[in-house]
């Protein structure tokens, strides 16, 4: 089998209940510099899941603050938490055999397509398209151009749009987990941290209709349920 790069290896049942607090991921994380504006809501949202908060509020935009600050520290954020979620939970039963597609149950299936590598939509084992579709957010959210780096340079008009398909890609990616390796959140214990991290994204996608809800169906159910307004 070939072994797909990037992820952690599975890290051990004993303390996996507060890892997604631990400030590890696979690819360096991108970095805010202390006492500007986007450090300070880098550290508000990574505060939001912790026990207590009310996610409902937390995805709301903070006074005096700009929705495209707010949402690509979200970008970051997420792309960070569901890496983690990955790497430590689930790329060991994720596997080309296991997984052959990138599905969501038998009604739903996702091809990959970057307009580089793979200019037209190409099935890829689930794993193998997590991976790309990691690899291209760090590119993204790597580009100055695209992502500014100073408080005061503006975002640019393709920002919006691309922020929506990186959060249209990544819900995928909680499609998959809970469709295909639900067995393995439940077996490890860490099945309420996944469903925390899923309800914040749920609703700052949401509540910022970032995703549309063609995208959302696959979840409908299970979403109604666990994130009740």
């Amino acid at each position: 089998m070939r072994k797909v790069k990037g992820f952690h290896r599975p890290m051990a049942a004993k303390g996996i209940s507060n890892f997604f607090h631990k400030d590890k991921t696979f690819r360096p994380k991108r970095q805010y510099k202390d006492g500007t504006m986007r450090y300070e809501l880098h550290k508000q949202s990574k505060a939001s899941l912790h026990a207590g908060v009310d996610l409902r509020e937390c995805v709301k935009v903070p006074d005096d603050q700009t929705l495209m600050d707010w949402i690509a520290i979200h970008v970051v954020d997420f792309y960070n938490r569901i890496n983690l979620i990955i790497g430590n939970i689930v790329q060991d039963v994720c596997t080309e055999e296991s997984c052959p597609t990138m599905s969501g149950g038998k009604r739903y299936e996702y091809h990959w397509c970057d307009k580089d590598k793979y200019k037209k939509p190409t099935s890829v084992p689930a794993i193998e398209y997590i991976s790309l579709l990691m690899d291209w957010i760090e590119s993204l959210v790597n580009n100055p151009d695209l992502f500014p780096v100073d408080d005061v340079a503006p975002f640019p008009k393709a920002f919006l749009p691309t922020a929506k398909k990186i959060f249209t890609r990544l819900f995928r990616v909680f499609v998959h987990i809970y469709m295909h390796h639900f067995d393995r959140l439940q077996s490890l214990g860490v099945e309420a941290h996944v469903n925390q991290c899923y309800k914040h994204f749920y609703f700052f996608v949401t509540v910022h209709n970032l995703v549309e809800a063609k995208e959302i169906e696959p979840l409908r159910e299970m979403s109604e349920k666990l994130c009740k307004w």
